[in-house]
């Protein structure tokens, strides 16, 4: 493995905001006019890839939410056309499950559930109890996100300084991390903790170009499985409404797991009141960045873990299983960080981390990269330091055998910051209000 020293301004803070995407000007996305995988506007029912009949129960659940509707309103909920929508909830009428109760426009009637359709309701809600955006079928998400992964202009080097923009980094370790963004290869980061890892692994998002359709939900024999999730997923304004509107366009997602991460958690859930099935965390972060956070300390251990990941790592698809027993495939397209500040020896072995598309060492800074950082986070805030402050701090280093980590700098000037107002002064770096601060963060001997 490589050494190469890697720093960071904020090893825990650096997450994706949209304004903080990356990308050069003479490489922007295109309009939403020109999108070449805007889904195209579903009119016809037999255009939607999905069984009638899974919709049109779909449609009698969605009108048990508002039992007297119209067309429109139940096109809304289920992000149908309005004559796709009319289609489904014509068929209910004919099987007495509804009746028409008026009309409101074009395609567009005023309906009202009888009492067939009550007890109808009961009878599917038993079987799947998904009611939202209609789904898309399986093969539909495959090819699209297939598409979308492929079409993607890969990462620059301008775009990634721009997302690196608050880290302190060596060329060696941009060179690799420009190489991860543009190629979607697999990362293994190790190295001591508090160096700026996960920051890293949390920036590198912002260096993906290419925004993404994704559906809200997905169907397969019947069963639902939903994808978006708006605690994950980034949704971006869409202009207009000619578009498949069971789609939703999102940026590159980032899905950070640590300690909680357990086997169970990488399969497809359902619980008995739920009735249909929540996308597990790796399929959520397909066109963007999965993050294994201090791998070696979840509730699973880190072979059971690594040999999860060495199919869908090498073949670039995973297997799911619903609860019939059936299993299928599905995309595993992002790239995927494993942080660790474990023994590397301890945790993989060389069967597994050959499947690794790179993999970097992040070493503690030396005196010059944290005098760097030191500084650059000192300008951020505000304030200023000078070079007898620098070399102060480095004397205490030096006296109490301490090795300097990454993510010292910042925690020091937060710190002074909090010394100086708890007292009443002026903000400012000082080698006593740093001291006060170091003393604060490291522990001071108190005497009795």
């Amino acid at each position: 493995m490589i050494a190469i020293p890697i720093s960071t301004l904020d090893s825990e803070t650096v997450s994706y905001t949209p304004s903080a995407r990356a990308f050069d000007k003479d490489t922007s996305l295109l309009s939403q006019e020109t999108d070449p995988f805007r889904p195209p506007f579903m009119q016809k029912l037999e255009d939607l890839e999905i069984s009638p009949s899974y919709l049109g129960d779909l449609a009698l659940k969605t009108m048990a939410i508002e039992p007297t509707t119209t067309s429109a309103e139940i096109a809304g909920l289920m992000h149908l056309g309005l004559m796709a929508t009319d289609q489904l909830l014509q068929r209910l009428c004919r099987d007495k499950y509804i009746e028409i109760k008026g009309v409101v426009g074009s395609h567009n009637h005023r309906y009202s559930m009888l009492e067939r359709g009550w007890a109808e309701v009961s009878r599917i809600m038993a079987q799947g109890s998904y009611v939202g955006p209609a789904p898309v079928s399986l093969n539909a998400y495959t090819a699209r996100l297939g598409a979308q992964i492929r079409g993607r202009m890969p990462a620059t080097r301008t775009s990634l300084d721009l997302a690196m923009a608050e880290l302190v980094l060596t060329e060696g370790a941009k060179q690799t991390l420009g190489l991860v963004a543009s190629s979607g290869r697999s990362l293994f980061l190790s190295g001591p903790s508090g160096n700026g890892k996960t920051a890293m692994a949390r920036a590198l998002v912002n260096a993906i170009h290419g925004e993404l359709w994704i559906p809200y939900a997905i169907e397969i024999d019947g069963q639902v499985i939903r994808l978006f999730d708006p605690h994950t997923h980034q949704p971006i304004a869409v202009s207009g409404e000619d578009y498949d509107r069971r789609w939703i366009k999102i940026a590159p997602p980032l899905v950070v797991v640590g300690g909680e991460l357990t086997i169970e958690s990488m399969e497809l859930t359902c619980s008995p009141t739920q009735r249909f099935y929540e996308a597990p965390f790796q399929m959520k972060s397909n066109g963007g960045v999965l993050v294994v956070d201090d791998l070696g300390r979840q509730r699973c251990s880190a072979v059971e873990l690594l040999n999860r990941w060495i199919i869908p790592l090498e073949n670039r698809t995973d297997y799911l299983t619903l609860n019939t027993g059936k299993k299928i495939q599905v995309p595993f397209e992002q790239v995927i960080i494993f942080a660790t500040n474990l023994s590397v020896s301890d945790l993989a072995d060389e069967a597994f981390l050959r499947r690794m598309g790179y993999r970097l060492y992040v070493m503690p800074p030396g005196p010059d990269t944290y005098a760097r950082i030191f500084t650059q986070y000192a300008r951020k805030r505000g304030l200023s330091c000078d070079g007898s402050l620098l070399a102060h701090l480095e004397l205490r280093y030096g006296k109490e055998n301490r090795e300097p980590k990454a993510c010292e700098p910042r925690d020091l000037i937060d710190r002074a910051i909090e010394v100086c107002r708890y007292n009443r002064e002026t903000v400012q770096l000082t080698k006593e209000i740093v001291d006060l601060a170091w003393d604060g963060y490291f522990g001071a001997t108190v005497s009795g």
